[in-house]
C-alpha cells in the first residue's frame, strides 16, 4: 500500500523497524538512543498535547537546531492533522515574528538557544496562544514544558488525515526577494520520501548536517528513514561535524556543495603521505561511503575526486516547491554531469529552455500569495526557474537559472552559471559570481587565499586574469569575461549557504 500521510509513514516505521534505533544523539557527553517504537509513543503524546491545548488543525511553529525534541514536535503536530511551520533558527527575532504573523501561527515551540524569540513573540504576536520550551522542566511564567506535555498526554492517538490536506508551511530562503511560504500536503511529503527505492539497507547509519527547517533534511534525512529503517544520528553543530562523523560512524551524509568543497580541501591538504582511502578513513572514520549532494550545483569534478578516496557522491536536484526532490542519481546508475533521473512520481518537460515539473510532489501553492502562486504553477506544472534539458533516459541536466540569465545588447543570452562552473574548476577560485556590468560580462571572485599561499602565488589578481584569459581564448565572443573584481571577503550567503545575488 502506498504511504500517503506522515502518520502512515510513522506507523510503517513502527511496524517494520519497531525495535531498531531510529535516533542517536548526544546529551552532554552521553549518547542517547530512541527506537522507532519510542518515537511513535512520543509522537502520539505530542499529538494528544496539541489537541488538549485546543491547537488541533491550527498552525504550530518550531524553531531551533536539529534535536530529538524538534523532530517529535514536528511529527506530533503533523500527525494530529495540524500544520507545522518550521522556522530558520538563524533569523533575527523580529524577522521570525514577521513570519509567525504571516503564517497565522497560534502556538510556538522553541529551543532555549532562541529564547529571544519567545520573548519577542510574547510582545508582538498576540495571535500566539501557547509557547512551549523544548528544555524547560516545568511550566513557568506562562511558558509550557515540552517534557511535561509528553508526560501529561501519554497514550494512544489516532485521527483521520486527508492526504491532500495542508501538512506544513516552509519558508524559502531565496537569494533574492521576499521569502514565500510553500504549502506542502501530506501526500507531497510522504510520496516524495518513499517513491524512490534507493536500495538503502535497513540499519544504514546517517548523520544530519543540514538545518532541519530545510525540506531537503526534513524529507531525506528524517522522513525517508521511516521507510528504509535508517539510524539517524543528530549532528549538534556544523562546527563539530568532523568530530561527530568519527563518533557516530555514518554510512551516508546529505551535504550541500559548499561543505563538500571544504571537506575536499581538507583531504587534499593531507598530501600524498598516505594512500587516499586511508586519508578518508582518518578524516571520516571507517564507514562513510556515500554523500548525497543537493541544494545547489556541484561541480562534477568532485564526483571523480571523492571517488579516488573511496566515497561515492550522488548528485540530486530539487526545490522546496517540490517537497523537495525532483531527480536523483543512484549508486548503480550515477551519471556524472547530470543531477539524476526523474523520481517515479514526477514528469518533466522543457518550455522555452525552462524545466517544468508535474507530479504528486508539487506544492499546493504559496501561503496567502495568490499572484506568486499563479506565476509558479500552470495547469499543475511547476515552473522551476531552472534552465536545462532532459535526455532520453529521463536524466536532467541543469545549465542555469532563468532569473539570472544575462541578456546582452546584441540579443545574445548568457547563463552566468555556465561561466561560473567553468572558471570555478580552478583551485584558486573559491567563490565566484558572473553578472553583466555596463554591457560586458564581469566576474567577481573571492580567491582561495590558503591555496594561493600553498602554491606560492604572490600576485593573485594576475593569476586570476590568466585563468580568465585562458577561458576567453576558447569561449565565443559574447561569452567572454571582460571585467574582473577581486574580493577580500566571502560573498554574503543565505542560511542555505547559497550566495546572495543582487
Amino acid at each position: 500500500m502506498a504511504i500517503q500521510t506522515l502518520r502512515e509513514l510513522v506507523q510503517y516505521g513502527v511496524k517494520e523497524h519497531g525495535d531498531l534505533p531510529a535516533y542517536r544523539y548526544k546529551v552532554k557527553k552521553e549518547i542517547k538512543e530512541k527506537t522507532y517504537s519510542e518515537v511513535n509513543r512520543d509522537t502520539m503524546a505530542m499529538s494528544r498535547a496539541v489537541e488538549a491545548l485546543g491547537m488541533k488543525g491550527r498552525h504550530v511553529a518550531i524553531i531551533g537546531a536539529t534535536s530529538y525534541q524538534w523532530i517529535i514536535t514536528y511529527l506530533g503536530v503533523t500527525c494530529s492533522g495540524s500544520v507545522a511551520v518550521p522556522i530558520d533558527a538563524q533569523l533575527p527575532a523580529d524577522a521570525v515574528c514577521e513570519l509567525l504573523r504571516r503564517a497565522d501561527v497560534e502556538m510556538l515551540v522553541y529551543d532555549e538557544i532562541r529564547g529571544d524569540v519567545a520573548v519577542a513573540a510574547k510582545a508582538s504576536c498576540p495571535q500566539i496562544q501557547h509557547i512551549v520550551s523544548m528544555q524547560a522542566q516545568e511550566e513557568k511564567d506562562g511558558i509550557l514544558s515540552f517534557e511535561q506535555l509528553l508526560k501529561d498526554n501519554a497514550g494512544e492517538y489516532e485521527t483521520a488525515i486527508d492526504p491532500e490536506q495542508l501538512c506544513t508551511i516552509l519558508f524559502t530562503s531565496g537569494t533574492t526577494g521576499i521569502s514565500k511560504g510553500v504549502m506542502l500536503s501530506h501526500r507531497n511529503l510522504a510520496e516524495n520520501a518513499t517513491c524512490l527505492d534507493m536500495k538503502i539497507p535497513r540499519g544504514n547509519i546517517t548523520l544530519t548536517m543540514l538545518p532541519i527547517n530545510h525540506v531537503y533534511c526534513l524529507t531525506m534525512d528524517i522522513l525517508k528513514a521511516y521507510q528504509v529503517g535508517s539510524v539517524v544520528c543528530i549532528n549538534d553543530s556544523i562546527m563539530h561535524l568532523q568530530k561527530n562523523i568519527k563518533l557516530f560512524q555514518p554510512n551516508m551524509i546529505l551535504m550541500v556543495p559548499l561543505v563538500i568543497e571544504s571537506l575536499y580541501a581538507k583531504l587534499r591538504a593531507a598530501g600524498d603521505a598516505y594512500p587516499k582511502q586511508a586519508v578518508a578513513k582518518m578524516a571520516f572514520g571507517d564507514n562513510l561511503t556515500t554523500i548525497c549532494s543537493g541544494g545547489a550545483y556541484l561541480n562534477p569534478d568532485y564526483v571523480e575526486k571523492f571517488a579516488e578516496y573511496g566515497i561515492t557522491i550522488l548528485q540530486g536536484y530539487g526545490m522546496t516547491e517540490c517537497s523537495p526532490v525532483i531527480s536523483n542519481n543512484l549508486e548503480w546508475d550515477n551519471r556524472t554531469g547530470s543531477v539524476g533521473k526523474l523520481l517515479p512520481n514526477c514528469e518533466a518537460k522543457i518550455v522555452d529552455d525552462e524545466i517544468w515539473v508535474k507530479g504528486s510532489s508539487v506544492m499546493m501553492g504559496y501561503y496567502k500569495m495568490p499572484d506568486e502562486t499563479a506565476q509558479a504553477l500552470c495547469d499543475g506544472w511547476l515552473r522551476t526557474g531552472d534552465l536545462g534539458y532532459i535526455d532520453d533516459d529521463q536524466y536532467i541536466y541543469i545549465t542555469g537559472r532563468k532569473k539570472n540569465l544575462i541578456i546582452l545588447a546584441n540579443g545574445e543570452n548568457v547563463s552566468p552559471e555556465e561561466i561560473e562552473n567553468e572558471l570555478g574548476k580552478d583551485d584558486l577560485i573559491k567563490e565566484i559570481i558572473v553578472r553583466e556590468k555596463e554591457q560586458v560580462i564581469q566576474a567577481e571572485i573571492f580567491p582561495n587565499y590558503e591555496y594561493a599561499e600553498e602554491a606560492g602565488i604572490t600576485d593573485i589578481r594576475e593569476k586570476l586574469q590568466e585563468i580568465i584569459d585562458k577561458y576567453n581564448s576558447d569561449a565565443p565572443v559574447y561569452k567572454r569575461v571582460l571585467d574582473l573584481t577581486v574580493r577580500d571577503t566571502e560573498f554574503e550567503k543565505n542560511t542555505s549557504k547559497k550566495i546572495k545575488r543582487y
